[in-house]
């Protein structure tokens, strides 16, 4: 598999996203709020950092950009299923990749099961 997070493996769409806030588990791996469901087409990802927490957008952006790299590197964790997913980024301070990386690595190996 590569390490690929290409423009159809990003979940986008109100009815899917409110889809799997609504039936989706969830669960914390600190500090990130995971939310995923099982489906039947590709694997999608949704990275969110709350304004709320961070009100500049190059700390959302990074945040962001951290998450969906240790995604990438971590997509093979899943298998062969597929789940819509959200990471949601709860701690109201900055954390190292490496931190972020471990939460990732934590939630992806719990999904799975």
């Amino acid at each position: 598999m590569g390490y690929r997070f290409s423009k159809h493996s990003r979940l986008c769409g109100q009815l899917r996203i409110g889809q799997l806030y609504r039936e989706g588990k969830r669960f914390v791996a600190w500090p990130l709020r995971v939310t995923y469901m099982p489906t039947e087409g590709e694997t999608q990802v949704l990275v969110w950092a709350p304004k709320s927490l961070f009100k500049r957008a190059v700390c959302r952006n990074r945040l962001r950009r951290l998450m969906r790299e240790a995604y990438r590197h971590h997509q093979d964790l899943l298998g062969e299923q597929h789940y819509l997913l959200a990471f949601n980024y709860i701690d109201k301070e900055e954390q190292p990749y490496e931190v972020i990386e471990k939460a990732i690595c934590k939630a992806l190996k719990k999904v799975k099961g």
